[in-house]
């Protein structure tokens, strides 16, 4: 793993941040503090993302080397096992823990988790992100800050918190251009649709919660994707509310965690009732041959 540097806050039962693609450890301050009262977090910097190391070579930055990384941090800090939040490009890397190391996750919170995912979309998505490298090599991360930064799905943060807003671009415009450039051609331009694994998701036992905004559309149907295949999953849509759900409505992304951890520790978010599913004779959106979206 490369060095990776974290921030961590309080004591006792372990939670690990994994951050989205556009931010980094700092994404997760309004979590901290308040998660930080009463649990131990754990919030770090990927591999591109300084002060975490930046390796030369692209062929470091797949995502089976990102869901390494987040063991290696777990062990590094002699956790047995951990709460995992992700988002979005975190969102991806914590199930891929479950999956390849489940005994490390007491729960996974996925948030803004799988942007690409969609059948239909997930070609045009590696075509972008291997675009957006090149962007950040020829123009550097400050001019990727003012046009990804202010993508469709980041809108309403804009309008909803204009100063929360504006750190989050003043630190994007921070990162490490080789960095996220290695990041998005090798991670977001490379890596698997989740539909790809959904045998293995389907076989998880693992505490889920889902967490999507309303208006983050290209996580919607990944959302209902996920809540489908994994057992022991609950889903809430925010509303009004895009992809940064942690940083545009932290109160209410920290109470529904909140109260999904503490059900968990307590073991009160046992796997769906058999009996509540539905006919499954008809077919599912992501199931459908359908080119475009359901």
């Amino acid at each position: 793993m490369c060095g990776s540097i974290t921030k961590k806050r309080g004591q006792g039962t372990p939670i690990l941040f994994v951050h989205e693609f556009a931010g980094n450890h700092r994404s997760w301050e309004p979590q901290l503090r308040e998660f930080g009262k009463r649990y131990r977090c754990i919030a770090y910097a990927a591999r591109g993302y300084t002060p975490s190391d930046v390796p030369p070579s692209g062929d470091a930055y797949s995502y089976q080397h990102v869901m390494r990384d987040a063991v290696t941090v777990l062990d590094h800090l002699k956790i047995e096992s951990a709460h995992i939040v992700g988002l979005s490009m975190g969102g991806y890397t914590t199930p891929q823990v479950a999956l390849n190391h489940p005994s490390r996750v007491r729960s996974m919170t996925l948030a803004g988790t799988g942007s690409g995912s969609e059948r239909w979309q997930t070609a045009a998505f590696h075509k972008s992100s291997r675009e957006l490298a090149h962007v950040f090599e020829r123009d550097g991360s400050a001019a990727v800050a003012e046009t990804y930064g202010n993508g469709p799905s980041r809108v309403p943060f804009a309008i909803k918190d204009a100063r929360g807003f504006a750190e989050f671009q003043k630190h994007l415009a921070e990162h490490d251009a080789q960095g996220s450039a290695h990041t998005s051609r090798g991670f977001q331009g490379a890596r698997p649709s989740l539909y790809d694994f959904e045998n293995e998701i389907r076989k998880l036992t693992v505490p889920a919660l889902i967490v999507v905004g309303d208006e983050d559309e290209r996580c919607i149907e990944p959302s209902l994707f996920l809540k489908s295949a994994v057992a022991a999953s609950g889903l809430v849509m925010f509303p009004k509310t895009g992809h940064v759900v942690n940083l545009e409505e932290p109160d209410l992304f920290n109470r529904v965690v909140g109260d999904f951890l503490g059900r968990v520790d307590a073991g009160r978010w046992p796997p769906r009732d058999p009996r509540s599913l539905p006919d499954k004779s008809a077919p599912l959106p992501w199931n459908r041959d359908a080119g475009k979206a359901i």
